[in-house]
């Protein structure tokens, strides 16, 4: 393969990669606990963008529950982000399996 040409693909590469960053930071997807009734909403980047709490839940005095609702919350959200991260990377790739050491910037 012509060096030119490889060198050109890389730059073509991360031109895309920086604007997939840039559409991954206006996504959001949210993780819920409690049937909705607890929710959290991050960016594709995994950064924290909302909470929302029931106002029926605050008057449970269960301040425990209420933490785990969050943290469930919480971990649905990361998960999606995470999906959605290896959806558009795949989409990116053309689905090209990365070897492990290859160097692309963090989306996450």
């Amino acid at each position: 393969m012509d060096f030119l040409k490889m060198m050109q693909q890389a730059s073509q590469m991360q031109a895309k990669v920086q604007q997939l960053q840039a559409e991954l930071g206006l996504r959001r997807v949210t993780g819920v606990a409690a049937g909705g009734k607890v929710s959290v909403t991050l960016d594709g980047h995994g950064q924290v963008q909302g909470v929302h709490v029931d106002p029926s839940l605050l008057g449970t005095g269960d301040a425990a529950v209420l933490e785990d609702l969050v943290l469930v919350a919480m971990r649905s959200a990361q998960g999606q982000a995470q999906a959605l991260v290896a959806e558009e990377m795949g989409k990116l790739t053309g689905g090209l399996d990365l070897p492990l050491g290859m160097k692309l910037p963090n989306l996450m």
